[in-house]
């Protein structure tokens, strides 16, 4: 059992908000609101033998049985797993002898294995390759959990065993990770409202229910309004300026809309849109860009606001019934940052120099415009990307379609992320042809570790698709513990475009990084060495997650590794070197814009969630309220708008509420570890080995700033994030 935010519901899809940008699917997948699949679905898989859920995967490392699991067996195995939960919980609560450890701390960390592994398979398939039942069954599903992790987190007697441990813990002569764990286990069920009355514990089961249930409503409208908002073209010449591939899977989107000899544009989840850098057409991009601010607060089927205000009121409810002023208090207390002053302190500290840069950067851009415009104009925020690609072509002397050639997706994965992490760690990979993922496009690979051992699987899932939500992501099918043994089964997700049927999939150099980016999570996922499941892998502060995920992008850029992978998909010629130190040194280009953008979002989420319950605003008033919040924190520069408005910002509707500040936060640590690589001789084993044995196999069993200093040997210096973002002078 492993209790991290409040509860599994939540924890699970905390976990699958990590690192995830955008979201593309498309309305045919919304299921119809009235339709329930509870009589089927028990009638279909009823038995044991009949439901793969029911026992756990005889296949290799316990890899799910992708191929028996059908969606009628998912309800059924939640129904049972939790009733075998709610069991073993009884029997730890009602044990008549004195509590013990071992009868109560480790009893709950072996407890609801059955759960935990139906809830990720589900919530995992859900988030990769949904379709309209899995979506029913979603929201079935979400206010079930919330009320089984209120059974257990509420109940007193269980509570008053763990407490009663709390109380004697220093003659308990517990080693320091079984202290930890016991005090994570006090920590979070004190959190979870152990010592509410029992009118408050009621109040608080209504909330904690509504919020799984907007959540999933959220989650699912943003899914919807992303695809309801696509641009139909019906002119291809106003597509000028795509790849011949662009329009012709723009064609064939059009095309499954039922839209022949049209185009359509799909929307990814941030503001801005990529397409925008290379369309030549004002107006098209104007369209684009409008249809992207608009998601959400247009008063559709799928306008998000009500959920929004509703949650953030719900949210300030529940953090001020627990102790706390306002739900960022709540968030901030259990994080690295540790308060809102110290996260407000380093966002104003960026703000001024961000904007700044951002300034100098439009000005830039608009000389470019009226140089070579006939009728010049002001820079919009719609036309930021397409002349900042001119800007940089100019100044750096290349442009996307230069390099792309020399990044071909299978020689980026094999010959650039497994090889660094052959040369870091000793890591190799085996392709496993002979298991399959839950889609065709899923690949499945064996990790071994240098001795030659099996070490766990990886799935990688790669291209976009229309059940798929945006962004990347790592996720975790099983993570071993030495209480519980096992093996690691790890997920690495990322929306490139699939190109079609023979032709080479070739990435831009920010699809190499992420890709990259998310292996670094693999990593800490698939190199967890703990005492117990609580601890295993990214069981870490939000705010320090995306620290190990962001120092292995340092590989791509690595000239070892560059030299490997770089090649051309025809030639086989490495990339030239001159194209090379352009890239590179065009890194920080448009550094002014990406930090803003960020910034921006990252202070809206603050600002929605530092609020008392008094002061939320309502549905109608949230739109005012965010300008009027950019404004005063002087992020209300027009052509840059936050990576996220509120009515998509689906991080702060998951588990990155008041934590979208964590990936600069994290930034800092990253960039420290980057520059103590450096120190000590770059890409070493040695060096792969002390920050595997120091930080990346030890997930949560120490806090973890204390995990840095043990690997670095020193605090962090954030001077070198504020260098490599260029907001020094």
């Amino acid at each position: 059992m492993k209790i991290r935010q409040l509860g599994l519901a939540m924890s699970i899809s905390a976990a699958m908000a990590a690192c995830s940008d955008n979201t593309n699917t498309t309305t045919d997948l919304v299921a119809e609101p009235e339709e329930t699949i509870d009589t089927q679905v028990t009638q279909a898989a009823a038995t044991t033998q009949d439901n793969p859920l029911f026992t756990e995967s005889q296949l290799p490392y316990g890899l799910p049985a992708f191929d028996e699991i059908r969606d009628e067996h998912f309800l059924p195995a939640f129904e049972r797993a939790m009733a075998l939960h709610l069991e073993e919980i009884d029997i730890i609560a009602s044990n008549p002898d004195p509590a013990t450890f071992d009868n109560t701390i480790l009893a709950m960390e072996r407890s609801g294995r059955d759960l935990d592994r139906v809830a990720r398979v589900f919530f995992n398939v859900a988030g990769a390759d949904t379709n309209p039942d899995r979506q029913q069954i979603q929201r079935e599903v979400s206010p079930m959990l919330s009320a089984h992790d209120d059974t257990i987190a509420l109940n007193s007697e269980l509570f008053a065993r763990i407490d009663s441990l709390y109380q004697q813990s220093n003659s308990l002569n517990l080693d320091p990770v079984s202290q930890r764990l016991l005090e994570r286990y006090h920590t979070q069920f004190v959190r979870s409202g152990a010592l509410l009355s029992d009118v408050q514990k009621e109040r608080l089961r209504e909330i904690n229910s509504d919020l799984a249930t907007l959540s999933t409503q959220f989650s699912q409208n943003v899914l919807a309004e992303v695809n309801d908002s696509a641009v139909l073209v019906d002119d291809v010449a106003l597509l000028d300026g795509l790849s011949d591939a662009q329009i012709e899977a723009a064609a064939a989107a059009a095309e499954e809309r039922g839209e022949i000899g049209q185009y359509l544009i799909t929307l990814q989840n941030t503001s801005n849109q990529p397409v925008l850098t290379s369309l030549t057409n004002r107006e098209l991009r104007e369209r684009i860009h409008d249809a992207s601010l608009q998601r959400g607060i247009r008063g559709n089927e799928f306008d998000t606001r009500d959920i929004v205000a509703t949650t953030l009121r719900l949210r300030a409810e529940r953090a001020q019934m627990l102790g706390y002023e306002t739900h960022a208090d709540y968030i901030l207390s259990e994080q690295t940052a540790g308060s809102i002053a110290a996260v407000n302190e380093m966002l104003d500290d960026i703000v001024p120099v961000a904007v700044a840069n951002a300034r100098r950067e439009g000005e830039d851009i608009q000389q470019m415009i009226n140089e070579i415009e006939a009728e010049p104009f002001e820079l919009s925020d719609s036309d930021w990307s397409y002349y900042a690609e001119k800007v940089r072509a100019e100044r750096y002397a290349f442009d996307e379609s230069e390099v792309r050639p020399y990044f071909e997706l299978n020689s980026v994965l094999t010959n650039g992320v497994f090889f660094a992490a052959e040369q870091v760690y000793g890591l190799t990979f085996q392709r496993r042809e002979d298991l399959s993922g839950y889609h065709p496009d899923v690949q499945v690979w064996e990790v071994f570790d240098a001795d030659g051992s099996p070490l766990g699987l990886m799935l990688a899932d790669f291209y976009a698709r229309p059940s798929k939500r945006g962004g990347a992501w790592m996720n975790s099918y099983d993570l071993p513990s030495e209480l519980t043994g096992g093996f690691p089964v790890v997920a690495m997700h990322q929306n490139i475009p699939k190109p079609p049927a023979g032709d080479p999939t070739l990435l831009t150099f920010d699809e190499v990084t992420t890709m990259f980016h998310e292996f670094g999570h693999v990593l800490h996922g698939i190199m967890t060495d703990v005492p117990y499941p609580y601890f295993a892998g990214t069981a870490v502060p939000r705010d320090f997650v995306e620290f190990p995920s962001q120092v292995n992008e340092m590989w791509a850029s690595w000239p070892e590794v560059l030299a490997n992978y770089a090649r051309h998909y025809e030639t086989g010629e490495q990339i030239p070197q001159e194209l090379l130190d352009k890239v590179m040194a065009a890194e920080q280009f448009n550094q002014g814009y990406s930090t803003t953008e960020y910034i921006a979002a990252s202070v809206l989420d603050q600002e929605l969630h530092q609020l008392s319950l008094e002061e939320i605003p309502s549905a109608d008033e949230l739109v005012e309220f965010e300008l009027q919040a950019l404004a005063e924190n002087g992020l209300n520069y027009g052509p840059v708008p936050p990576r996220y408005r509120t009515a998509y910002f689906s991080h702060i509707m998951g588990g990155y509420s008041a934590g979208y500040y964590s990936y600069i936060w994290s930034e800092v640590l990253d960039a420290d570890a980057v520059e103590w690589f450096k120190e000590n001789g770059g890409m070493l084993r040695e060096n792969g080995q002390q920050f595997r044995d120091q930080l990346l196999a030890r997930g949560g069993s120490a806090e973890a700033m204390q995990l840095y200093r043990d690997f670095a040997g020193r605090e962090p210096d954030p001077v070198h994030m504020l260098q490599r973002r260029g907001l020094t002078e």
